[in-house]
């Protein structure tokens, strides 16, 4: 009496094959008036980090950003091309260099830059020179968008541009041309920044191996660059974009910001949207930005966060950045002995803050976010599955995704469910670690299990460097912070990044 009925239901199951939610859609009408465009394709559930009784201030107030001293344009282009955002801003706003010039000079050390690093899949230059004069024509007309107006950003090449190839780094989707622009990428323009080339992921956001090759660490470039943000990370680092956006599901701004010695920064979950960028994991994935200092990336994460209708995703509690408060009297929490990233925890005390001992929540958080990740993404790629299409990924090794997505077949929907149970505690005990403190930050090293933690429960981390080994290559320092307290979390690190002083070394390409 079981079996037939389970096997009616496993046939129905079969029927169930939805094209990936970014395909849908991808290219609608131009006056298309609805706004959901992304998410067709996604569950009628939406993940909120946030817990019942929480409470977020709802009052807005305008961003506060570094005050610094305007300094002559360089006469060398290294000098141009490392510069910080505020720099670039003044150099570009009292027309010391115009962003056509600017974005000429990165787009030639760009292209010099990927014979090496493998970071670029598409320039974009038409598309940057016509928004280069537009920038510079505003500023002649007295008009300035802002702090990155005329400034050269790249793209993770997985956010939608409008008639210039999106790939995910895939092979299955290396043609592939989007009708409009990702949300994050429209309100850059909007803001005056200038794309000038969508940079390198490993394909479908795994890994730094893409179609095109391996992205490699600027600071070492016989290793990879690490995943999947790679050529966000390599661009931004060795001085080819001012700034980029990256992703992160598990560890893809963190990791390759680590490597590569970057500030990546993966705000609150539901902080930018994503509309327009490939799924991965509708739960887990975010947007942040990739910078050389945390200054660059509040500057940034100012022009792209906000409520957007075209991702259920984000919500409306106003972002608070304030560049130039004191940290004396902020709470650190420390997790572990203290062995590890001593420079960090000197630097804070040094600073003003006050550390104190706290235990984060115990439990195999790999394998519960493995298990979201794995489901979700078999769940968007499940057309790419069916069709074989996954034998054309590069990445063909046991826990590459095409074994990963065909596995998951096989996971049990009570399994799954459990999980997002599990998850659900996970968020109740990540609250409770957090009462009290304002940063967190974890000395255990690797054994830390942080990552996969406040990835789970949309907490905001930011990676910063915090030294450099014998080999020449950078090390790294991840902090969290509460859930939508992303200003606290940006200034801490810009405060530390300045006493520690290690910003000024750059990778030596020749």
């Amino acid at each position: 009496q079981i079996l037939p009925s389970v096997r009616r239901q496993a046939e129905a199951a079969r029927a169930l094959v939805v094209p990936h939610p970014d395909e849908v859609g991808a290219a609608p009408p131009a006056d298309d008036p609805h706004p959901a465009w992304f998410g067709d394709g996604g569950p009628a559930e939406v993940f909120d980090p946030r817990l019942p009784g929480q409470r977020f201030e709802r009052d807005a107030r305008p961003p506060r950003f570094r005050p610094t001293s305007p300094r002559p344009l360089p006469s060398s282009e290294t000098e141009i091309a490392f510069a910080s955002l505020a720099d670039l801003s003044h150099w570009v706003a009292s027309r010391a260099i115009s962003s056509l010039e600017l974005t000429e000079l990165y787009l030639r050390r760009l292209k010099r830059l990927d014979e090496t690093l493998e970071c670029v899949v598409t320039f974009c230059e038409e598309r940057a020179r016509a928004a280069a004069r537009r920038a510079d024509d505003e500023l002649a007309a007295g008009r300035r968008r802002g702090p990155l107006h005329g400034l050269p950003w790249g793209a993770k090449d997985l956010f939608d541009t409008a008639g210039i190839r999106t790939t995910w780094g895939a092979k299955p989707y290396e043609d592939r041309v989007p009708g409009r622009d990702a949300t994050v990428v429209r309100r850059l323009d909007e803001a005056g920044a200038v794309l000038i080339a969508k940079l390198s992921l490993g394909a479908l956001a795994y890994g730094d191996r893409w179609f095109g090759g391996t992205t490699r660490n600027p600071f070492r470039p016989e290793q990879g660059s690490s995943g999947s943000s790679a050529g966000s990370a390599a661009a931004t680092v060795a001085g080819g974009v001012a700034f980029s956006l990256g992703t992160e599901t598990y560890g893809s701004i963190g990791s390759p910001s680590a490597r590569c010695g970057a500030t990546g920064f993966r705000p609150t979950f539901g902080r930018v949207s994503r509309a327009g960028a490939m799924t991965l994991c509708w739960s887990l994935d975010k947007v942040g930005p990739i910078a050389r200092s945390a200054d660059d990336c509040a500057l940034v994460l100012a022009a792209i966060a906000g409520k957007d209708d075209a991702d259920p995703s984000t919500v409306d509690v106003p972002l608070h950045l304030d560049q130039t408060a004191a940290l004396d009297g902020l709470r650190v929490g420390v997790v572990g002995d203290g062995a590890a990233d001593g420079p960090v925890i000197s630097a804070l005390r040094d600073l003003g803050a006050k550390t104190v001992p706290v235990e984060a929540p115990a439990g195999d958080h790999g394998a519960l976010i493995f298990l979201h990740i794995a489901v979700e993404a078999a769940a968007a790629f499940d057309e790419m599955t069916r069709d074989g299409r996954d034998d054309l990924l590069v990445w063909q090794d046991a826990p590459a995704w095409p074994n990963t997505f065909r596995a998951a077949r096989l996971f049990p929907a009570v399994q799954y469910l459990q999980a997002r149970r599990r998850r659900r505690r996970l968020m109740i005990d990540a609250a409770r670690t957090f009462e009290g403190i304002d940063v967190l930050v974890d000395t255990r090293g690797r054994r830390s299990s942080l990552t996969a933690l406040t990835n789970l429960t949309g907490h905001p981390a930011v990676t910063i460097r915090s030294g450099f080994r014998a080999d020449g290559t950078p090390r790294a320092t991840h902090l969290w912070a509460n859930l939508h307290d992303d200003g606290t979390l940006l200034n801490a690190a810009a405060a530390v990044e300045r006493e520690l002083g290690l910003l000024d070394r750059r990778p030596d390409l020749g």
